[in-house]
């Protein structure tokens, strides 16, 4: 493998469903469970599984102070003789939940990847959600030992007509340094993505259909991935249980 690249979840940690389907261990504390099935594990536009399937779950503590912590973890699929297949992400943050319309989220990230620690790494990350809007970010200063990468996106949820969830975001991944390079020996230190995604819950379990890009090239996809298929469009289709 050329560089192997690692990414974070996108969106809010703590989403308002999470709150509402979460099971009530007692006065203060409550529990949120989710598993999910994946026809690929895509983060902030790139496959982590070479397009793939993925097998996600994850376990969160909640507080009723907003107060919050959890693991999240996937299969993973980097190539190139990697030792790694699973991603364990452990996190704690703070949700706030100022009125029924405006929320902040903000946490620490760690990410793990057993077998192969070369990869790990920790973000710091918010999300204002204001009547339906999102503007969040990621920040790590350790990525790959000392590389540094801000994350942000816009975002925007409605709900359509037959209950159908509709999803928008659009962010930029900066890498501070030009690590993308392009088949005429141009470099560059950022790229975009962007996803929409419809979503309804049926039959007890939330199903999703999402269409996923990026505005790199197959050469630059190739020159950093080491393959040039895991940045390009795809549609994934999921479906998952929260309890």
């Amino acid at each position: 493998m050329k560089c192997m690249m690692t990414f974070a979840l996108a969106g809010s940690l703590l989403a308002p469903w999470t709150l509402a389907q979460a099971i009530d261990l007692n006065e203060e504390f409550s529990l949120a469970l989710e598993a999910g099935l994946f026809s690929d594990y895509r983060s902030r536009g790139i496959s982590k599984t070479q397009n793939d399937p993925a097998l996600q779950g994850s376990a969160t503590l909640m507080h009723t102070s907003g107060l919050y912590a959890g693991v999240w973890s996937s299969n993973v699929d980097f190539g190139y003789g990697s030792h790694t297949r699973q991603e364990l992400d452990y996190y704690a943050g703070y949700y706030w939940q100022v009125s029924d319309d405006v929320a902040l989220d903000v946490a620490y990230i760690d990410y793990t990847y057993p077998r192969q620690s070369d990869l790990n790494y920790s973000e710091y990350f918010a999300e204002l959600n204001a009547y339906g809007v999102r503007l969040g970010a990621y920040y790590s200063d350790d990525l790959f030992g000392d590389q540094s990468m801000l994350y942000s996106y816009v975002g925007y949820g409605t709900v359509l007509p037959y209950d159908i969830g509709l999803d928008l975001r659009y962010g930029v991944a900066d890498y501070k340094d030009p690590v993308w390079i392009s088949a005429d020996g141009g470099s560059r230190d950022s790229y975009h993505e962007w996803e929409v995604k419809l979503s309804r819950s049926l039959l007890e379990l939330d199903w999703s259909l999402s269409y996923i890009d990026t505005d790199l090239s197959q050469a630059e996809c190739t020159n950093y991935m080491g393959f040039d298929d895991v940045c390009s469009a795809t549609l994934v289709a999921a479906v998952s249980k929260s309890f």
